[in-house]
């Protein structure tokens, strides 16, 4: 079958391990199944695992990709949940992992995953649109709905507005109820989030109308400062990623004093992941999606990830 795999990895030059070609026809094992895929989506995990990250070499060569929807082999449409764990929340499983980590992953005609794992599709959602669901909007949905605490009508701060976590974010917030502030370096992107329901937008580190109910967090140590100095007195800081540098100082002394809680947020449960379908089919809200292209042309969208030129997600098609 036609897959996309990294062959090897290089910090300084991550397309260098991309490989697109013939790949094995994916193992199943009891208790599995097979997805004919329909649509797969970009993230910037994918990236991270040909610089070398979070990945051992003695996985390679491994099929790219966490993120399908297509047709089971019972012809269901289904939607894939990229954990690959066990108990009532996966994410808390230490022997967790994503798939393209342990098990092959979705830029491929068919990936194997555990029964348990998929969620039905709902026919208002193109395979295109659910594609987005099982990475970036289910990490922005249990950052915004389950991790930071909040009412609707509070208000919520998204730094770096643009990159598929964070446009989630602002459409489940407006979505949701929340009113929603967003950051970016560039002027279109800006624009871009005030369409797509952001209430306001500013410049990095900008000082703001007003402190913030929580702050979510992906781009780390650029905006950390911003961040803290951004809430309210016991707000949060909701955070599932560091682009940026993940060791920024931690000014200690504003938190405590201003009891701040910072809170870490990984991926989401499978159960979170149905919900997140339904919310999507209920409120008629849509993912933001940047291109669709060929899985053939994988290697046009990855340069396009790693440059930044991207407002949304990157979606391949079969």
């Amino acid at each position: 079958m036609f897959a996309v795999t990294a062959t090897q990895t290089d910090p300084d030059n991550p397309l260098a391990g991309l490989t697109l070609g013939e790949h094995p026809e994916p193992q199943v094992p009891d208790g599995w199944t097979t997805v004919t895929v329909r649509a797969t989506a970009l993230n910037h995990h994918d990236l991270w695992t040909l610089k070398g990250v979070g990945i051992r070499q003695d996985r390679l060569p491994i099929v790219l990709g966490c993120d399908a929807a297509g047709v089971d082999a019972d012809g269901n449409e289904v939607i894939v949940h990229a954990v690959i764990g066990s108990g009532a929340d996966e994410t808390l499983d230490p022997k967790r992992s994503l798939l393209s980590e342990v098990h092959d992953g979705t830029f491929a005609e068919r990936v194997a995953v555990p029964r348990r794992n998929l969620v039905p599709k709902p026919a208002a959602l193109t395979f295109e649109e659910a594609a987005c669901l099982p990475t970036a909007w289910l990490t922005a949905y249990r950052m915004l709905f389950d991790k930071a605490g909040l009412e609707p009508g509070s208000t919520v701060l998204v730094q770096g507005a643009g990159g598929g976590v964070a446009t989630a974010l602002i459409a489940l917030g407006r979505a949701g109820g929340y009113r929603v502030w967003a950051t970016s370096r560039s002027a279109a992107k800006r624009e871009q989030a005030v369409k797509l329901g952001a209430d306001q937008v500013f410049e990095p580190g900008a000082r703001l109308p007003e402190r913030v109910d929580a702050v979510m967090e992906t781009v780390g140590q650029a905006t950390w400062d911003h961040s803290l100095k951004s809430l309210k007195p016991g707000g949060r800081i909701v955070v599932c990623g560091a682009t940026s540098g993940a060791v920024p100082p931690a000014d200690l002394n504003r938190v405590f004093f201003l009891q701040l809680s910072v809170i870490g947020s990984t991926m989401g449960t499978r159960d979170q992941l149905q919900r997140l379908a339904v919310f999507l089919e209920q409120t008629g809200l849509r993912p933001v999606i940047d291109r669709t292209m060929p899985l053939s042309d994988a290697r046009d969208g990855f340069a396009a990830l790693a440059d930044g030129d991207i407002f949304g997600k990157i979606v391949f098609t079969r």
